[in-house]
Protein backbone atom coordinates (compact mmCIF):
# COMPACT_ATOMS: atom_id res chain seq x y z
CA UNK A 1 0.00 0.00 0.00
CA UNK A 2 0.91 3.16 -1.35
CA UNK A 3 -0.17 6.88 -0.90
CA UNK A 4 1.85 9.74 -1.99
CA UNK A 5 0.39 13.37 -1.52
CA UNK A 6 0.79 16.45 -4.16
CA UNK A 7 -0.78 19.81 -4.67
CA UNK A 8 0.98 21.35 -1.61
CA UNK A 9 2.60 24.55 -2.17
CA UNK A 10 2.69 28.41 -1.75
CA UNK A 11 -0.31 30.34 -1.38
CA UNK A 12 -1.45 33.77 -0.59
CA UNK A 13 -4.54 33.58 2.07
CA UNK A 14 -8.34 33.97 0.43
CA UNK A 15 -6.85 31.15 -2.51
CA UNK A 16 -7.64 27.57 -2.85
CA UNK A 17 -5.62 24.65 -3.08
CA UNK A 18 -6.45 21.26 -4.32
CA UNK A 19 -4.62 18.05 -2.96
CA UNK A 20 -4.20 14.49 -4.56
CA UNK A 21 -3.86 11.65 -2.74
CA UNK A 22 -2.65 9.14 -5.28
CA UNK A 23 -3.32 5.44 -3.92
CA UNK A 24 -1.51 2.25 -4.93
CA UNK A 25 -1.93 -1.36 -3.53
CA UNK A 26 -5.17 -2.94 -2.24
CA UNK A 27 -8.46 -0.18 -1.53
CA UNK A 28 -11.73 -1.10 -1.15
CA UNK A 29 -15.02 -0.08 0.27
CA UNK A 30 -13.79 -1.18 3.83
CA UNK A 31 -11.36 1.25 3.57
CA UNK A 32 -11.68 5.24 4.39
CA UNK A 33 -9.59 7.76 3.43
CA UNK A 34 -8.55 10.35 5.62
CA UNK A 35 -6.28 13.73 5.52
CA UNK A 36 -4.26 15.03 8.66
CA UNK A 37 -2.35 17.99 8.61
CA UNK A 38 0.33 19.07 11.05
CA UNK A 39 1.98 22.25 11.55
CA UNK A 40 5.22 22.91 13.70
CA UNK A 41 5.13 22.66 16.94
CA UNK A 42 1.29 21.67 17.03
CA UNK A 43 -0.68 18.10 17.36
CA UNK A 44 -1.53 16.13 14.15
CA UNK A 45 -5.03 17.36 13.33
CA UNK A 46 -7.90 15.09 11.61
CA UNK A 47 -9.55 17.50 8.67
CA UNK A 48 -11.72 15.24 6.33
CA UNK A 49 -12.66 11.80 5.78
CA UNK A 50 -14.43 9.68 2.92
CA UNK A 51 -14.75 5.86 1.72
CA UNK A 52 -13.21 4.65 -0.34
CA UNK A 53 -16.49 4.44 -2.71
CA UNK A 54 -16.66 7.95 -2.51
CA UNK A 55 -19.48 8.23 0.39
CA UNK A 56 -19.80 9.26 3.37
CA UNK A 57 -17.64 12.30 3.80
CA UNK A 58 -17.35 13.88 6.57
CA UNK A 59 -15.10 16.91 8.28
CA UNK A 60 -13.57 18.42 11.36
CA UNK A 61 -15.64 21.45 12.44
CA UNK A 62 -12.46 23.58 12.10
CA UNK A 63 -12.66 23.24 8.03
CA UNK A 64 -16.58 22.37 7.60
CA UNK A 65 -17.73 24.35 4.70
CA UNK A 66 -14.03 25.68 3.22
CA UNK A 67 -12.87 22.30 2.84
CA UNK A 68 -14.38 19.27 0.24
CA UNK A 69 -12.98 15.83 0.09
CA UNK A 70 -13.62 13.66 -2.63
CA UNK A 71 -12.30 10.33 -5.01
CA UNK A 72 -11.86 9.55 -8.45
CA UNK A 73 -11.84 6.14 -8.24
CA UNK A 74 -10.69 5.17 -11.70
CA UNK A 75 -7.51 7.40 -11.30
CA UNK A 76 -7.18 5.78 -7.20
CA UNK A 77 -7.18 9.18 -6.16
CA UNK A 78 -8.69 11.20 -3.20
CA UNK A 79 -8.77 15.26 -3.21
CA UNK A 80 -8.93 17.37 -0.81
CA UNK A 81 -10.12 20.93 -2.00
CA UNK A 82 -9.14 23.47 0.54
CA UNK A 83 -11.23 27.35 -0.24
CA UNK A 84 -10.37 30.69 1.26
CA UNK A 85 -7.07 29.57 3.16
CA UNK A 86 -5.73 31.16 5.83
CA UNK A 87 -2.01 31.83 7.58
CA UNK A 88 -3.19 29.31 10.12
CA UNK A 89 -3.93 26.42 7.55
CA UNK A 90 0.34 26.53 6.93
CA UNK A 91 0.98 22.94 7.92
CA UNK A 92 2.06 19.84 6.08
CA UNK A 93 -0.99 17.72 5.14
CA UNK A 94 -0.95 13.69 4.93
CA UNK A 95 -3.12 11.27 3.31
CA UNK A 96 -3.72 7.69 5.12
CA UNK A 97 -5.85 4.86 4.61
CA UNK A 98 -8.06 3.93 7.87
CA UNK A 99 -8.53 -0.16 8.73
CA UNK A 100 -12.58 0.96 8.59
CA UNK A 101 -14.76 1.81 6.17
CA UNK A 102 -16.06 4.97 8.02
CA UNK A 103 -13.09 7.63 8.79
CA UNK A 104 -12.32 8.85 12.03
CA UNK A 105 -10.12 11.24 13.49
CA UNK A 106 -8.39 8.83 15.53
CA UNK A 107 -5.02 8.40 13.45
CA UNK A 108 -4.18 5.01 15.29
CA UNK A 109 -7.27 3.87 12.73
CA UNK A 110 -5.12 5.01 9.91
CA UNK A 111 -2.61 1.93 9.03
CA UNK A 112 -0.96 3.36 6.11
CA UNK A 113 0.66 6.82 5.39
CA UNK A 114 1.63 9.19 2.67
CA UNK A 115 4.85 11.60 3.41
CA UNK A 116 2.77 14.48 3.05
CA UNK A 117 2.83 17.94 1.54
CA UNK A 118 3.94 20.96 2.37
CA UNK A 119 1.18 23.88 2.26
CA UNK A 120 2.37 27.57 3.12
CA UNK A 121 -0.28 30.29 3.08
CA UNK A 122 1.01 33.61 3.34
CA UNK A 123 -0.91 36.92 4.64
Amino acid sequence: VELVESGGGLVQAGNFVRLSCACSGHFSSSNAIGWFRQAPGKEREFLAAINWSGVLPHYADSVKGRFTVSTDNAKNTVFLQMNNLKPEDTAVYHCARSRYALGSRNAADYDSWGQGTQVTVSS
